[in-house]
């Protein structure tokens, strides 16, 4: 996978080959078929690895950070543990994100390999919300609903790339900005704990 990652992110996932995945790897092309199936499913459990940060076959939703985050004790302590732990995920994920927009862009079944309804970052973030509204500390108008978006939006992919590697924010400065935000968006005192 470090070879394939590696290959994705400087000749792009159309130029690169499951040839030349096998041999930065340095093992025979016939191991990447076994092991994998094709270069779709490579990509697919590249990202979904780099997604959880270990190869262990458990979904975001039953990582211990995140069931940590829904039982914090107020929103603003569910915030920050939402925050830190999206931080973490966007800091692996944001080398091989334009890669994964690509391969979705000139492959329909690449695409189709996460499905998009809805998104499963969405179904994340709904999730997380459903708790966040009951918190001390939320706004009396926010809904699910209107948390998850704001959550989708603040903690996408798109905009971790555009603010940290494009526009050079370390990724301290985006996890504090972003916690400032959902804070100001979503609670009643943006001050509070």
């Amino acid at each position: 996978m470090a070879a394939a990652r590696d290959l994705f992110v400087e000749r792009g996932y159309a130029a690169t080959t499951l040839q030349d995945v096998a041999d930065r790897a340095g093992v025979a092309v016939q191991t990447i078929y076994f092991t994998f199936g094709n270069k779709r499913a490579l990509l697919k459990e590249l990202a979904d690895v780099t997604v959880a940060g270990d190869e262990e076959p458990i979904a975001t939703m039953d990582r211990a950070w995140f069931r940590d985050a829904l039982v914090a004790p107020t929103a603003a302590a569910q915030i920050r543990a939402l925050t830190r732990g999206a931080r973490d995920i966007l800091d692996r994920i944001a080398p091989i994100a334009s890669v994964l927009r690509t391969a979705a862009i000139l492959d329909a079944e690449v695409a189709d390999l996460w499905g998009h309804d809805p998104d499963p970052r969405y179904t994340v973030y709904h999730t997380a919300t459903q708790a966040l509204v009951t918190k001390p500390g939320i706004r009396d108008d926010v809904t699910a609903e209107h948390a998850a978006d704001v959550l989708f939006a603040l903690l996408s992919p798109e905009l971790y790339v555009l603010l940290v590697n494009d526009r050079g924010w370390t990724a301290d400065r985006w996890e504090q900005w972003v916690d400032t935000t959902l804070r100001a968006q979503l609670l009643m005192d943006t001050t509070s704990n």
